[in-house]
């Protein structure tokens, strides 16, 4: 069977982590083009939230309450998709979590636990979603990070799941490819996105957790991830900083560990570490973006309409050269 994707207008579209930040925003997006959509997460008040949302715009949706590190709930997930709506087009496996502290610091239970839902959520959500779609044809989509190919001190355990899950997906895509499976498998790599990310991670730092600049908003990645739905991709960075930190990080390895430094710090908030809750083993529900955002990327809308080499490259320095010139700021 060729590959051929729907129109997101005629898409049912599965979206893990949907309460809240990507999830939330990529949800609610979709809705409002016209795609059926099933939100999936730990939380069912936030996920009513998400749901409410669509529906007041005019859209359809259902939710469904589940944990993506228990390997069962994805053959619930899909059963309720197609007693709702018949099939899945696409499947979105965005759910995830971090932890903040030296890995020496951070007890191996936890890393493990992180794994459940970073990793092992991606693969259990990508095989139903496989089976799934080898018949009708469709697209799976798996939120990796910028850190999947760069690892970034005091969120190791986060980037080594990240890393995991580019692993898995580049091996994925190749073994359905040459099988001539009609599947489309795009990983998404966003930068740092303001959302409820630092309010859901654990922390064992003495001060409150943040994310290095440039922070940019949660549409951005649903732009990307909507555009992977319609148009298969292997890849979308969001964010020029995203496509600069791998690049520096394949190509010049030691100059990216001496930015180690420079990362300690944009990842130090300047407030107490607090004793609030997070979402590494509870549903949390839905947290307000904890830094401010607007911003758009220009380097990852150029990117997805696909333009000539020379145009990304240079899209790529002078994000990167913003990134230098707002870290030389600081």
């Amino acid at each position: 069977m060729k590959l051929k994707l729907k129109p997101l207008r005629d898409q049912v579209m599965v979206i893990t982590g949907a309460s809240s930040g990507i999830g939330a925003a990529t949800a609610r997006m979709a809705g409002e083009r016209g795609a059926k959509v099933v939100l999936v997460a730990r939380q069912e008040e936030a996920l009513k939230a998400v749901l409410d949302d669509i529906v007041r715009g005019g859209g359809s949706a259902i939710s469904v309450a589940a944990d993506v590190g228990v390997q069962d709930d994805h053959d619930r997930i899909l059963e309720r998709a197609i007693q709702s709506y018949g099939r899945v087009d696409t499947w979105v496996n965005n759910a995830g979590v971090s932890i903040f502290g030296k890995l020496e610091s951070v007890p191996l239970e936890d890393q493990r636990k992180l794994f459940d839902t970073d990793y092992w959520g991606v693969v259990y959500g990508s095989m139903v979603a496989v089976r799934h779609l080898k018949k009708s044809g469709g697209a799976l989509i798996n939120v990796g990070s910028e850190v999947s190919d760069r690892a970034v001190p005091l969120q190791g355990a986060y980037s080594a799941a990240k890393h995991a899950v580019k692993g898995f997906t580049d091996a994925l895509r190749m073994e359905l490819r040459e099988e001539g499976a009609p599947v489309s498998v795009t990983l998404i790599k966003p930068a740092s996105i303001a959302t409820g990310f630092t309010s859901h991670a654990r922390n064992y730092m003495d001060v409150q957790p943040t994310l290095p600049p440039p922070v940019y908003a949660p549409e951005a990645v649903a732009d990307a991830i909507l555009h992977a739905a319609e148009h298969p991709a292997r890849d979308l960075y969001v964010g020029s900083a995203s496509r600069a930190i791998s690049t520096l990080g394949q190509n010049m390895p030691s100059l990216a560990d001496r930015m180690a430094g420079w990362l300690f710090r944009q990842q130090r908030g300047g407030t107490p570490a607090g004793g609030g809750s997070d979402s590494l083993y509870e549903g949390g529900g839905s947290h307000p973006a904890e830094q401010q955002a607007g911003r758009r990327s220009v380097y990852t809308k150029v990117a997805m309409n696909q333009p000539s080499p020379s145009l990304v490259a240079a899209a790529v320095v002078i994000g990167g050269a913003a990134c230098w010139l707002m870290r030389a700021r600081r």
